[in-house]
């Protein structure tokens, strides 16, 4: 069977980042599967080709004449199925990579047919699964600007459309810079240890590794929290974040010595990870080894045990105080202009920030920029200007000008 690379990337993706353990790629309907609920997917077909005729002028389903013939054309490049403690969540994915942007046609083609791509697959899950409730995602790393401005608003569309209807489906759009935080960087990050011959994408990017050069290992090799940012954090499960992310900066070093001493206590490890055991524990000390990670680590020299017992509920929420931790610890790219000089300030909430009413640990500080040379605001009318000094409020402001070119001048005779 013929697997493209963006499939092959997408059964990685729901397998190791979405943790996934039901994952195939190229479902397809069967004509001997019963089709379920065909009176309301009828009339949910109708409904939606109303909807966007009227909001877009768009005729979603042309020629298509019944919600069989519809759901038979139907294809899936990657569903996934997480059978988790809360309950069953699914992924379906559907990606397409065209290296000149995304084209199925004209720009209003190529809009509905990606609009028509998602409502089926919302129509598949609930007719052949009955799912109520699933994630349905079409991603491509590169649409044009023209095409993606239109297809946001769609997916605006189909999202409020399935929630009036009673459904849980949340449809969204994963392109270009988000394809990258989103999906490439959240599977790179997990990829090590990962020996499946079946996951094409994660073999050739480890095979690349091995001979890389010397610049772009380092590259490669750089700290964890160089490249995370906000929506790699979005797509991780706390677990993930915690035996990835965590990791790699304790084993990078990020945490001082007195910190790694303060991790080996009940009450840090409570105050700033919301943990109920120490976060760390060294080897050979007695602990309780079902509440921690089997695999140690390694931290100047020194092997510990990283506790597992981290939740994601409403009850117990332990994201925000991890993700704060990553954010104050890992390389946070800075904002920058040429000839800035450093100034400081708080870091903003990025990951998500804290819930109302949690209790969060001390600001955190970053470097940003600012200019040097900033260009004087406009002159105000000459009556207004003489008003202003008189009273204080306004300095008097020369434009700049540039100290070697008033020198050469000066020196220079056929410039006096």
């Amino acid at each position: 069977m013929k697997i493209e690379m963006g499939e092959s990337l997408f059964y990685s993706w729901l397998r190791h980042v979405k943790e996934c353990q039901i994952v195939q790629t190229n479902w397809t309907t069967s004509p001997q599967w019963t089709l379920q609920h065909t009176d309301e997917l009828s009339a949910l077909m109708a409904a939606s080709d109303k909807l966007f005729w009227e909001k877009r002028g768009y005729h979603i389903y042309k020629k298509t004449g019944s919600v069989k013939q519809l759901l038979q054309q139907a294809e899936c490049d990657a569903l996934g199925v997480n059978l988790g403690a809360e309950g069953i969540q699914a992924y379906a994915v559907d990606v397409a990579f065209h290296e000149a942007g995304l084209c199925y046609g004209s720009r209003e083609e190529t809009v509905m047919a990606v609009v028509k791509k998602s409502l089926r697959t919302a129509m598949c899950l609930y007719g052949y699964l009955d799912l109520r409730q699933a994630d349905i995602v079409f991603a491509s790393p590169k649409i044009n600007p023209a095409i993606l401005s239109d297809l946001l608003p769609c997916y605006d569309y189909i999202n409020e459309f399935f929630h009036e209807q009673g459904f849980d489906f949340t449809a969204r759009i994963i392109a270009n810079e988000d394809f990258d935080a989103a999906v490439l960087r959240p599977i790179l990050l997990v990829s090590d240890g990962i020996s499946d011959t079946n996951e094409l994408f994660v073999r050739s990017y480890q095979m690349f590794r091995m001979f890389a050069s010397d610049q772009t290992s380092r590259r490669k090799a750089a700290p964890a929290g160089e490249s995370f940012c906000s929506d790699t954090a979005k797509e991780l499960k706390i677990g993930k974040l915690a035996q990835v992310v965590l990791r790699r900066l304790l084993e990078e070093g990020r945490a001082s010595d007195e910190e790694i001493r303060f991790m080996q206590t009940s009450d840090y490890s409570k105050q700033f990870f919301d943990l109920q055991f120490p976060l760390l524990v060294a080897d050979g000390a007695e602990f309780d080894k079902i509440r921690y990670y089997t695999a140690p680590l390694m931290i100047r020299g020194k092997r510990y045990f990283l506790c597992s017992q981290w939740f994601e509920t409403s009850a117990n929420n332990d994201r925000p105080f991890l993700l704060r931790w990553i954010a104050s610890h890992g390389r946070i790219p800075n904002e920058t202009n040429a000839g800035g000089k450093e100034c400081r300030r708080p870091a903003p909430e990025k990951c998500g920030g804290f819930p109302e009413n949690t209790p969060v640990p001390p600001v955190v500080f970053e470097t940003w920029h600012v200019p040097l040379r900033l260009r004087p605001a406009p002159r105000p009318t000459s009556p207004d200007r003489k008003a202003a000094l008189g009273k204080g409020c306004l300095p008097s402001m020369r434009p700049y000008s540039n100290p070697d070119t008033q020198e050469k001048k000066r020196s220079d005779p056929r410039q006096r």
